[in-house]
C-alpha cells in the first residue's frame, strides 16, 4: 500500500497495514544532528509531505525566520530570534493602538499560488500532501498585537479587534480556497489553545469567537474532498469534542498534558490523533524503555482501525537516540 493510501487508511479508520509516520523537525535538529535525522528518515521515511508553498508573486519578508537576529513576515510582524535555528518571538505589536490597523499587510501574495507547479509535485509523489502554509487566527492575532494585548482584547472586544479578526478570516477563506483548486489531499491549521493544565481562554468565549471560523475552514475544505489537519499545543480537552462535531479529521496535540486514557474513552475511534510523544519530559530524558511504553499506550488507548498518526517532533532538548526509539516502537506496535 501506498503512503498515502496508509494515511488515508487511518483517517476514516479502515484498518491500515501499519501506523503511518511524520517526523517534525526545526533546523536546530538538523544543524545539530544530521547524521541521526538521515538515518530515521532513511529508516523510517514520512507518509506525510508539505507542498513547498510555489507562489507566482514574491513574500514581502526581511531577514530569515530560524536565524538570529530579527525577521519580518509577509504581514509585517517582526520576531526577535535570540537562538539559532528555531522560531523567534514577537516583543513589539505591529498594532499597537486600532488606529493604526493600516499598519497591517495583507499577505495577498500568498494567493498567488503555482497551481500547475503543486500538482507537478503532488503528481511525482505518492505521500499523502498537506501544504507549507499555515491558517492560525488565534496565533496571528497574537504576532499583530502582542499575547499580553490580545488577551485585553478578548475581555473588552472592541471594535477594532473584530475588525482585525474579521479581515484575517477572510483572508484564510480565500487561502484554503485557493489551495484546495490543487492536487493537495489536505488543509493544515494551527493555533496553540492550551495552556499546561488548561485552555488559554474561556471555553464559552472560545466557542463564540473562533468555533465559527474553523467551521468555515472545514467545511470548504471538505466541499472540495480535502482532509482537514489542525495542530494545538497544551492542554486542549476542553475542545476535542467541538472540533470532533465540526468534522475535523486529523489532530496533533500534546497527549501526554492531558488523560489519554479518558480521551480515548471519549473521543477514540472518532478523530485521528496526529502525535504526538512527550516532547517536554520523555523525549528528553526518558529511556528507550520509557518511550516504547508510551508509543504503546497512545495506540492501546487511540487506536480503533486506525484512528493513529505516529508524528513525533524532533526539537530543542529532544535525544536523538529517543525520536529514533520513538519510530523503531512504531514500527513494531501494529
Amino acid at each position: 500500500m501506498k503512503p498515502r493510501e496508509v494515511v488515508i487508511t487511518s483517517l476514516e479508520f479502515k484498518e491500515p497495514p501499519r501506523i503511518p509516520r511524520q517526523l517534525w523537525t526545526l533546523p536546530w535538529a538538523e544543524n545539530n544532528y544530521p547524521e541521526v535525522l538521515e538515518k530515521i528518515r532513511l529508516n523510517y521515511p514520512d507518509d506525510i509531505i508539505l507542498a513547498p508553498p510555489y507562489y507566482k508573486k514574491e513574500l514581502k519578508t526581511y531577514g530569515e525566520m530560524y536565524k538570529k537576529g530579527i525577521y519580518i513576515d509577509e504581514w509585517g510582524c517582526k520576531f526577535t530570534n535570540i537562538t539559532e535555528g528555531i522560531h523567534g518571538e514577537v516583543k513589539e505589536p505591529l498594532v499597537k493602538k486600532w488606529s493604526q490597523l493600516d499598519k497591517l499587510h495583507i499577505p495577498v501574495e500568498r494567493l498567488s499560488i503555482n497551481k500547475e507547479k503543486i500538482n507537478k509535485f503532488c503528481s511525482q509523489t505518492d505521500k499523502f500532501v498537506l501544504p507549507d502554509t499555515l491558517q492560525r487566527p488565534f496565533e496571528r492575532m497574537q504576532f499583530i498585537r502582542r499575547t499580553d494585548n490580545l488577551f485585553i482584547d478578548l475581555m473588552e472586544q472592541p471594535s477594532g479587534f473584530s475588525k482585525l479578526l474579521e479581515e484575517i478570516h477572510e483572508f484564510y477563506l480565500k487561502e484554503i480556497n485557493a489551495w484546495c483548486q490543487t492536487d493537495i489531499d489536505g488543509i493544515f491549521l494551527m493555533d496553540d489553545w492550551g495552556a499546561q493544565n488548561t485552555l488559554l481562554v474561556n471555553p464559552r468565549e472560545w466557542k463564540k469567537l473562533f468555533k465559527p471560523l474553523y467551521k468555515e475552514y472545514i467545511e470548504l475544505a471538505h466541499k472540495h474532498n480535502k482532509y482537514v489537519f489542525m495542530h494545538s499545543d497544551g492542554h486542549i480537552t476542553d475542545i476535542i469534542p467541538d472540533l470532533i462535531e465540526l468534522g475535523l479529521d486529523a489532530l496533533n496535540s500534546q497527549l501526554f498534558c492531558m488523560n489519554i486514557e479518558e480521551i480515548g474513552k471519549q473521543y477514540g475511534g472518532k478523530i485521528t490523533f496526529w502525535g504526538e510523544i512527550d516532547r517536554q519530559h520523555l523525549l528528553p530524558s526518558g529511556s528507550r524503555e520509557e518511550i516504547d511504553e508510551a508509543v504503546k499506550k497512545v495506540y492501546r488507548n487511540l487506536y480503533h482501525n486506525g484512528g493513529v498518526i505516529g508524528q513525533c517532533e524532533f526539537g530543542p532538548g529532544a535525544r536523538p537516540d529517543n525520536v529514533w526509539q520513538v519510530y523503531k516502537s512504531w514500527d513494531n506496535v501494529h
